[in-house]
């Protein structure tokens, strides 16, 4: 199979009621894929900028502010008519993810 282009992708893809065939949906879905991970390299670069601000490896992990980003992600979702409790498994993997990242970015900045 060959690998089309982030940026060809994205103008070949249809609005999701627009499809009229499994291909064009794929072709959606893979573009959406590659929107999700270029947010989320953008969000661990803020995991970053996180880790070089915060003065103590304490600071790093933050209860309530995780609880926090996952009910602000879960009613947005339930908003859009997407299940909370997806975005919500979706968002505890990826905030733990990021703390775990930030950890690892905050101690190679202090080696």
């Amino acid at each position: 199979m060959r690998t089309i282009a982030p940026e060809r992708l994205l103008a070949m893809a249809l609005a999701p009621d627009d499809c009229t065939s499994m291909a064009e949906v794929r072709v959606g879905v893979d573009a959406t894929d590659r929107e999700l991970v270029a947010l989320l390299d953008r969000r661990f670069g803020y995991m970053r900028a996180a880790a070089r601000i915060k003065e103590t490896r304490g600071a790093v992990r933050d209860e309530e502010r995780k609880a926090y980003v996952i009910n602000a992600a879960v009613k947005d979702a339930e908003a859009r008519g997407i299940p909370g409790d997806v975005i919500a498994d979706v968002w505890e993997r990826l905030v733990e993810g990021s703390i775990a990242y930030e950890f690892e970015e905050w101690d190679r900045i202090r080696k």
